[in-house]
């Protein structure tokens, strides 16, 4: 096991102490090292040369008198050199220089010093080769760990920035304010127009399984919707979802097909969706948000998963207009508005087909408990879910009872 702050006996080479050796190496080997990280990694290669003759070879000498410190005082690299590190590399992050290609290029450094030194090495030289191997262990665990930690850092910078960027101009979209800015600090333009989904996101079966830590599927679940969106979307995707749903809004676009996106998007996440979506030009988007909602509730009111436009839902968006017909379908419920299972296995009944085992799939009971529910619908309201024309009052009154600016 290597101590992280042990103190080795003095390497030696030809007997002389190898940190001396080292430092006299240096103007060789740092122009060495330059190069052959040029040849072999693309991203230094675009560098511009005056970074590469300033800024990247004073990385390689730093590196260089830090492991040759390491081998005059032992133990790691002290911590002034790390803290200069860890300024370079927020530098090579914030210029989009991959990780691995910060990582690669530190160990191209120690191949072309140990090249350098094993070229020449003699039997009597295994010891001090050993020796520096452990070194060379200990400076590349530490150069790990700064540069993982310094990416990280940049990367929650600016995915929080990015992150705030889109939702100001998904709530300027959607509050009819000026998009312009938000979209700037995206790097983008408006759209001229955008299909806005409002969703509902169904629970995954893992969400009610016993044992099971619901909020965890709930958030894998969530994750798996949003990547498969974010693969799919022609333009950063603006979007306010949490586990049960939200809003969307997508750029519109002749060659995007909502319905596939959503499909895809509803299987990777292993969870049906529901959505209403309406296409609108940027000065009509408040409104088409408010559309796309009462549809969405529509939906889930009384029809399978899917996705739903007006044309979809023209009649059932127009008996939950307010009127005195709108009152006596709504009344046609009330034996039942008290007993909520009651009420969720008549929605999803007749949103499946009046299939009894499809309708137990999705609800996670036995189709006798299915059948028995549909049994207490008809006597408490007179109207049996079985008979053609009962199912279709049964349907409009549930469809009537979701009214305009009210959840269900």
């Amino acid at each position: 096991m290597i101590e992280p702050n042990a103190v080795p006996r003095e390497l030696r080479w030809r007997g002389e102490p190898l940190d001396r050796v080292l430092a006299a190496a240096a103007p060789e080997l740092v122009p060495a090292v330059l190069d052959r990280v040029v040849a072999e990694l693309p991203a230094y290669a675009e560098l511009p040369e005056e970074e590469l003759r300033g800024d990247i070879t004073r990385i390689i000498e730093r590196g260089m008198a830090m492991v040759v410190r390491m081998l005059r005082h032992g133990g790691g690299p002290d911590p002034k050199s790390l803290a200069d590190l860890r300024e370079d590399v927020l530098h090579r992050a914030e210029e989009g220089v991959p990780i691995e290609a910060v990582l690669n290029a530190h160990n191209v450094g120690v191949r072309v010093a140990w090249e350098h030194f094993s070229g020449q090495a003699r039997p009597e030289d295994v010891d001090t080769l050993i020796g520096v191997v452990e070194l060379v262990l200990r400076y590349l665990r530490e150069i790990t760990s700064v540069v993982s930690s310094a990416y990280f850092q940049e990367r929650d910078v600016f995915l929080a920035d990015e992150h705030a960027a889109k939702q100001d101009l998904l709530s300027a979209l959607l509050t009819g304010s000026d998009p312009v800015d938000a979209a700037a600090r995206l790097g983008i333009r408006p759209a001229d127009g955008y299909a806005v989904l409002d969703m509902e996101i169904a629970a995954h079966p893992d969400e009610s399984a016993p044992g099971t830590n619901a909020d965890v599927v709930r958030w894998r679940k969530l994750r798996r919707f949003r990547a498969e969106l974010e693969r799919r979307s022609p333009q950063p995707l603006l979007a306010r979802l949490n586990g049960y749903g939200g809003v969307v809004l997508l750029a519109r676009d002749p060659d995007l097909r909502i319905h596939d996106l959503v499909l895809a998007s509803g299987a990777a996440a292993g969870a049906d969706v529901t959505v209403g979506v309406v296409s609108a030009p940027v000065a009509e988007i408040p409104e088409a948000a408010r559309t796309a909602h009462e549809l969405r509730r529509i939906a889930v009111a009384g029809r399978p998963p899917g996705v739903y436009t007006l044309d979809d839902l023209a009649l059932d968006y127009q008996l939950t207009r307010p009127g005195p017909a709108r009152d006596v379908l709504v009344g046609k419920l009330r034996a039942i508005e008290d007993e909520p299972d009651l009420l969720e296995t008549l929605r999803t009944h007749l949103g499946n087909g009046l299939n009894r085992r499809r309708t137990a799939r999705r609800l996670h009971v036995h189709p006798n408990t299915v059948d028995y529910r549909m049994r207490k619908v008809a006597e408490l309201t007179g109207l049996n879910p079985a008979d053609p024309t009962d199912a279709t009052h049964l349907r409009a009154a549930l469809i009537a009872r979701t009214p305009p600016g009210r959840e269900t």
